[in-house]
């Protein structure tokens, strides 16, 4: 079992940054991996990235890559969203998941945290 918390969100500008934390807590961490997915209003789920125990953030979806950056501070338990050059269609709620298994899929996440408002203006 994982828990996940996440914080950070808040209003933003377009062409602003805003760094997403999320902190997780249960046993043998370090055989999940932990990810981000987002959901923007009257859309599908977005998967965003994802991180292993050691290595980078993989498998940005074209509408983040360059922007974003998934990383991990495995002593703080704490995952990360760096998020760049943000524009207003990346307004949604910002999910941290965690799963065993390596996924890119929306649906391939066992254990998902609240979530965390970003909202981008124009």
């Amino acid at each position: 079992q994982v828990q996940l918390v996440e914080s950070g969100g808040g209003l933003v500008q377009a062409g602003g940054s805003l760094r997403l934390s999320c902190a997780a807590s249960g046993r043998a961490l370090n055989t999940y991996w932990l990810g981000w997915i987002r959901q923007a209003p009257g859309k599908e789920r977005e998967f965003l990235g994802t991180i292993g125990w050691s290595g980078p953030g993989v498998g940005y979806p074209d509408s983040v890559l360059g922007r974003f950056t998934v990383s991990r501070d495995n002593d703080r338990k704490t995952v990360y969203l760096q998020m760049n050059s943000l524009k207003p269609e990346d307004t949604a709620v910002y999910y941290c998941v965690a799963d065993v298994n390596f996924s890119k899929s929306i649906h391939g996440y066992e254990f998902w945290g609240q979530g965390t408002q970003v909202t981008v203006s124009s």
